[in-house]
């Protein structure tokens, strides 16, 4: 674990780099994880979204799964739906995610980002925040907040062009046919979520896309070209930021895979960081191979020490 003056440092360098507008977070299962108490054991009606590998047990025990691998969740899920098919892996997981959960301190902190950027001054105090996640915690948090956000999130059941779906903050959603023209989407005036892998909608229920199965990311890993896929002005972003993961290890398929869509095999062109908990030899191999630091540090912490240092930074020019 780092010391207090290296973290005190770090946390002034990110503060500063996200005041330049230059700091796109990464959101992962454990950022829904954050400030839970330890040793808690997860249950369906808890007040707390499961981890990918709680999920994936919950799922192999709902449909007894016989095979291996039962905290695999893409195996899992992959089963369910040769099984008994996509509908009947789609209505269980609204069961879970159709459920006004808490934010917490993580998502509170994204949803005060902006009216902390405005005391600064910053003339665009808005991010693009990036996530895996399927539940809409942190839409909620902005909601609570009063800040606009436009909504970008993944079809993964679209067999045509068009994977991504444009919700604006006021306005209808928006089909994107064609990603590499596509520049409705700037965080000049609002912030831009990103749901990589699509999410519950808890307003309409047939609008619900989960990238989950081996199909789903057989799938993403075909599409050879970034530019078909994501957003051209959003893939400009992240070509040029930090990038701030928190709640992954670099172990999960759904990071691996997003990573070598964006930057292929090349390394990050921009200093990155990892918080990440007791790190092991592989999750350290394969983080510095992107050149991104890891912090071994609980993520609640990090967040009340990145808060302070936002809050106590000079103010930016």
């Amino acid at each position: 674990m780092p010391d207090n003056d290296e973290l005190g440092a770090h946390w002034e360098l990110v503060a500063a780099e996200i005041l330049a507008g230059k700091v796109v977070p990464f959101l992962g299962a454990g950022a829904n994880l954050c400030g839970r108490p330890d040793g808690m054991t997860w249950r369906r009606q808890s007040d707390w979204l499961p981890s990918g590998r709680e999920l994936s047990f919950y799922l192999a025990r709902r449909f007894p799964y016989q095979g291996k691998n039962r905290d695999d969740l893409v195996r899992v899920s992959q089963y369910v739906t040769l099984t008994l098919g996509s509908l009947r892996l789609y209505e269980e997981l609204r069961l879970l995610f159709d459920r006004d959960y808490p934010p917490t301190s993580l998502h509170h902190l994204l949803a005060e980002m902006p009216s902390i950027l405005r005391r600064h001054r910053v003339a665009r105090p808005y991010q693009l925040i990036v996530t895996t996640n399927y539940d809409d915690v942190l839409e909620r948090a902005f909601r609570e907040a009063d800040e606009p956000f436009d909504l970008v999130t993944y079809d993964a059941e679209s067999s045509g062009p068009g994977r991504f779906v444009h919700f604006p903050h006021d306005g209808e959603p928006t089909r994107i046919l064609e990603p590499n023209t596509y520049e409705a989407l700037t965080t000049d005036e609002q912030t831009v979520i990103l749901k990589i892998h699509g999410a519950v909608d808890r307003a309409d229920k047939d609008r619900d896309s989960y990238v989950i199965t081996e199909d789903h990311y057989i799938d993403y890993l075909a599409r050879t070209d970034v530019s078909k896929l994501f957003p051209v002005t959003l893939v400009q972003m992240l070509r040029r930021s930090h990038c701030l993961f928190l709640g992954y290890s670099l172990r999960d398929w759904n990071l691996r895979v997003i990573l070598n869509r964006i930057w292929g095999e090349e390394r990050l062109r921009a200093s990155s960081w990892a918080v990440m908990r007791k790190p092991d030899p592989l999750d350290k191999g394969l983080w510095s191979k992107r050149d991104v630091v890891i912090l071994d540090v609980a993520l609640e912490d990090y967040i009340v020490g990145l808060r302070e240092a936002l809050l106590l930074a000079p103010a930016w020019r």
